[in-house]
């Protein structure tokens, strides 16, 4: 039975977490100059009550329609050739940055030497340098390079994503059994046949739930990127919105709204088929 003046042990860290956690995270709301009352103010609440009261009903005319399905499917093209293009650029470089196929690795017990870690270092700084560059300044950069369209979307897309795909690949086949592929690697296999029999089994289940995770992140990608001129859905959104026609917005929103749960079912079932 516990006693009234029972105290929890925890109760002194906790307190000290929050006020870092305040400490820290006020200097960063004043920076960001956030200000919620700015919404309630009566100009900002009289223009935002006139820009949605336009979203009902959505826009569904026949020209309409086509337009948006025009715009949807090269919303999907754009992200599944961009990530297309990103996974050919990742799986290789994923394995050259990982020592799950080091042939040091297996004959040490899983050790690697300086030397193996100093040659996987510009591949590791390749990857760090792609996807820390957001695809929308790539997309920036190629609406310069190529021109306005889906072409900047797509390169923007696999240029970021590989980096991303190549990094979480190499922790995912290190993260792995480690020991068949050593055990073909001693018995004198090839380091495609180690990986094919060796790794691609235990790892394919993580690896096709995130490509699916980030292929809904490339549709998203994609729509923000049709802001600067890169086709889309976004680029639609944003010529809706400089002609404050709400109804058009609404049905792309919702139509966006659609895709991503298409993703998120996507996903869910070939994780169901591959567990």
């Amino acid at each position: 039975m516990l006693r009234g003046n029972a105290r929890d042990p925890a109760l002194l860290p906790r307190l000290l977490l929050t006020l870092l956690a305040l400490a820290v995270l006020w200097p960063g709301i004043r920076l960001s100059e956030l200000n919620p009352g700015v919404l309630l103010q009566a100009e900002n609440r009289q223009q935002i009550a006139s820009f949605t009261s336009a979203f009902w009903p959505p826009a569904h005319d026949g020209d309409f329609l086509s337009l948006l399905s025009q715009a949807t499917w090269q919303t999907l093209a754009v992200a599944t050739a961009g990530m297309a293009l990103a996974l050919l650029l990742a799986v290789p470089a994923s394995l050259l940055a990982s020592r799950a196929l080091s042939l040091r690795a297996a004959s040490r017990g899983g050790r690697v030497g300086w030397w193996s870690r100093l040659l996987r270092l510009p591949v590791r700084w390749l990857l760090v340098f792609l996807r820390s560059v957001p695809e929308i300044v790539w997309a920036l950069l190629f609406v310069r390079a190529v021109g306005l369209g889906p072409t900047a979307g797509v390169l923007a897309i696999a240029i970021t994503y590989s980096g991303m795909l190549g990094k979480v690949y190499a922790e995912i086949f290190e993260s792995v059994d480690q020991r068949p592929a050593h055990a073909l690697l001693q018995a004198g296999s090839g380091r495609l046949a180690a990986f094919l029999y060796g790794i691609l089994p235990n790892a394919v289940s993580e690896m096709v739930s995130y490509t699916v995770y980030r292929w809904e992140c490339a549709v998203r990608a994609s729509v923000v990127m049709g802001f600067v001129g890169a086709g889309g859905l976004g680029q639609q959104i944003d010529l809706s919105m400089r002609m404050f026609a709400g109804a058009e917005v609404a049905s792309m929103l919702l139509t966006f709204l659609m895709l991503v749960m298409l993703a998120d079912l996507l996903s869910r079932l070939l994780r169901w088929r591959l567990a």
